[in-house]
């Protein structure tokens, strides 16, 4: 699965060129990484498109929940993919169909066969990488789970502040 060379000045080509994805298998789940990338892509200004039948006609971050690519607006300008390998193929002919420019593979997420024919029909395509881990380390921009809310702590949801009597924490 490491064996993908991909050199930082497409990566970030493709970045700087795009400016509206769909996000394939988004969640609402505020611990699911897909949920984290929409955030932070969000917050670099992307317009996500979260497509995920299980929501579809709901909101995730704001954005409208689609059922699949043929419901989107408009052709999104990158498709990423965050499905098993083996739902590759039909997410790609999909992609094709909706006029993408991009399919983008989350990590873990590797299909030569689908990437061939994305590439045949003009698309470009990153498999096993994360858009936001690359933003993150090719601009300088990489934080405590992939979102700069400017505070840290090992505490999960919100800052809390702490108590003290006599000098002790409690």
């Amino acid at each position: 699965m490491d064996d993908l060379g991909y050199d930082d000045a497409d990566i970030r080509r493709i970045l700087e060129e795009v400016r509206t994805i769909a996000m394939i298998g988004a969640s609402a789940n505020e611990m699911r990484p897909s949920y984290f990338a929409m955030l932070y892509l969000q917050r670099k200004g992307y317009r996500v498109h979260p497509v995920n039948p299980r929501y579809a006609g709901g909101t995730i971050l704001g954005e409208t929940v689609y059922a699949d690519l043929a419901d989107l607006p408009a052709p999104p300008d990158m498709v990423q993919i965050f499905r098993k390998s083996e739902d590759v193929p039909p997410i790609v002919e999909a992609a094709i169909e909706a006029g993408a420019k991009v399919i983008w593979m989350q990590l873990g997420v590797r299909h030569d066969e689908a990437a061939a024919r994305a590439e045949a029909a003009g698309l470009k395509v990153v498999m096993n990488r994360c858009p936001k881990i690359e933003y993150g380390r090719l601009y300088g921009e990489i934080g405590w789970l992939g979102v700069d809310t400017r505070v840290l702590t090992a505490k999960r949801g919100h800052r809390i502040q702490s108590k003290t009597r006599k000098g002790r924490i409690v």
